[in-house]
């Protein structure tokens, strides 16, 4: 949450904090310390990311998005020039590596924008304050 001109707290959307690698509580403070390692809180507002976990979400999200987004790019690819089977390991090697590294970041940030809002954890609901 952050408080605007007049005052008033707002909640920051997991969107916006999750595109943006922010803090899921005041969208301002980095997520990661590195590609994907978390900090152990928010630099600014102190939240504490320690019991934050996305697991496997976000990487499932991203089978799903990469595989119908490449595989229709792939066949495509066939029908319309019908390249040799290498040229076909270079387009798909090079869609996947690069989706997958352009957007596991967001997902996982996402995922745990998401779980700080629901105020989820291990054993139910908690408080992440």
């Amino acid at each position: 949450m952050t408080d605007d001109a007049n005052g008033n707290t707002t909640q920051v959307s997991p969107f916006t904090a999750g595109l943006r690698c922010r803090c899921p509580r005041c969208g301002k403070g980095p997520l990661y310390q590195g590609f994907l390692s978390l900090r152990d809180r928010c630099s600014l507002c102190g939240l504490d990311y320690r019991g934050a976990d996305s697991g496997d979400g976000p990487a499932i999200f991203l089978i799903f998005i990469l595989g119908f987004s490449v595989v229709p790019i792939v066949i495509a690819v066939e029908v319309l020039y019908q390249p040799a089977i290498w040229v076909h390991a270079i387009i798909g090697a090079a869609l996947v590596l690069g989706g997958a590294l352009l957007l596991l970041r967001p997902l996982k940030a996402f995922t745990i924008a998401i779980q700080f809002r629901n105020k989820a954890s291990d054993s139910g609901t908690q408080s992440y304050d």
